[in-house]
């Protein structure tokens, strides 16, 4: 019996372990990866290669854009020649913490941000009407196309220097260093902002009682996405675990760490129940990403003026802008999602948020706070490849 005993206890062990691990990938953001990944699910990130269509290849690196959950719910329609049309994927949604998709709204932004910077890079101008058959409520989507992109040869448009950044972008979750990012790449952070009218800033050391206010509300925002039960099983729904799952998903939050992987063949991880509070699974996650906050030299946020359909998707194009300007300058971002989602639970945190950057809602609305430092160098995140966004003809 005392045998038997010790093994129970043992497989609890390691169980919570394995949900420590499984915890510790779904930091729910624009993105998701972890090293090692099977060469196939990160092959779109070669490039899509020279293409008979323009289009294809445009989409080829539209589709590298960040995505929330990175679940990547672009689809698009060529069936008229010369143009785009995008749609949104209705089976890629979060409705637990992104309830009125307005971060699914961002992510159509950045992909038509990196859309738009390809066509340059062709000589094409993008002519994009956002919502051509009327915009979305502001509670919930359809079926409706979120833009119609018709291009254009033009000898006068201009290239800009962020599309070489296309292919080192990277949301990174790692420890970020202790020094603060250089003032040069602040300024080119924000100037990258300018063809859209929205408020940016940052804090930094300087500001020590503000930067304490940010670790702090990030800090409680996030244990309270990992202990409600419907949220962190949000993100569990998406984790992909192994090198198997990761290559035939090529989406969502990637775990390829061995032990997690032999943990999961053998049966001892279920992804169909949250973790207790109290668990090791819990707290140990929730110590870790307190760990890197604390260290974390400067936050990044944008702010709108008014948060409709149109405001979101700008919103998502600014800060593809702006993550392309952070790795040009040799930084790291990771978005805080988490006091920005508007389920319940996150009131308190919403609200400061909001009151700290000096954004009452609902006037105002804070679209993207971010960790903003520089970090080692980390695998991109798989992506699902240019078939699996192009609708049937």
């Amino acid at each position: 019996m005392h045998v038997r005993t010790h093994e129970v206890d043992r497989r609890r062990f390691i169980r919570l372990i394995g949900g420590g691990a499984i915890a510790a990938a779904t930091t729910g953001a624009l993105g998701g990866c972890s090293s090692a990944l099977p060469p196939e699910a990160i092959a779109a990130w070669q490039g899509p290669g020279e293409q008979a269509d323009v289009r294809r290849w445009l989409v080829g690196h539209a589709l590298l854009a960040p995505h929330s959950h990175n679940l990547q719910s672009w689809l698009v329609d060529l069936s008229v020649p010369e143009e785009i049309t995008l749609f949104i994927d209705p089976n890629r949604l979060l409705p637990e913490t992104d309830p009125f998709s307005r971060q699914m709204m961002m992510s159509q932004g950045t992909f038509i941000e990196l859309l738009d910077l390809s066509a340059r890079q062709k000589g094409l101008r993008a002519e994009i009407a956002l919502f051509p058959q009327g915009a979305f409520g502001p509670t919930t989507l359809d079926a409706r196309p979120t833009a119609r992109i018709r291009l254009r040869p033009d000898a006068t448009v201009q290239t800009d220097p962020l599309f070489a950044q296309i292919f080192q972008r990277r949301t990174n979750r790692e420890a970020y260093e202790a020094r603060e990012p250089e003032a040069a790449a602040l300024a080119a952070i924000a100037g990258s902002v300018q063809p859209h009218p929205f408020r940016v800033g940052f804090v930094g050391h300087a500001q020590a009682k503000a930067l304490r206010a940010h670790r702090r509300i990030a800090k409680e925002a996030w244990r309270i996405e990992l202990t409600t039960p419907r949220t962190i099983l949000e993100s569990f729904h998406v984790l992909r675990v192994g090198p198997k799952e990761i290559a035939r998903h090529r989406d969502g939050l990637s775990l390829n760490d061995p032990m997690v992987r032999a943990l999961n063949a053998v049966g001892l991880f279920d992804r169909s129940v949250a973790p207790a509070p109290d668990s090791f699974a819990t707290t140990s996650q929730i110590e870790d990403f307190n760990a890197k906050i604390d260290t974390t030299p400067a936050f990044f946020w944008l702010v709108t003026e008014g948060n409709d359909r149109f405001t979101q998707v700008n919103a998502g194009r600014a800060y593809a802008r702006a993550q392309l300007a952070a790795t040009a300058a040799g930084l790291s971002m990771q978005p805080l999602s988490q006091a920005l989602q508007e389920y319940p639970e996150q009131v308190v945190p919403y609200s400061d948020i909001h009151q700290l950057l000096g954004a009452p809602a609902p006037r105002f609305t804070v679209q993207m706070w971010a960790r903003l430092g520089y970090a080692p160098a980390i695998e991109p995140s798989p992506r699902r490849g240019l078939a699996a966004h192009i609708l049937p003809a």
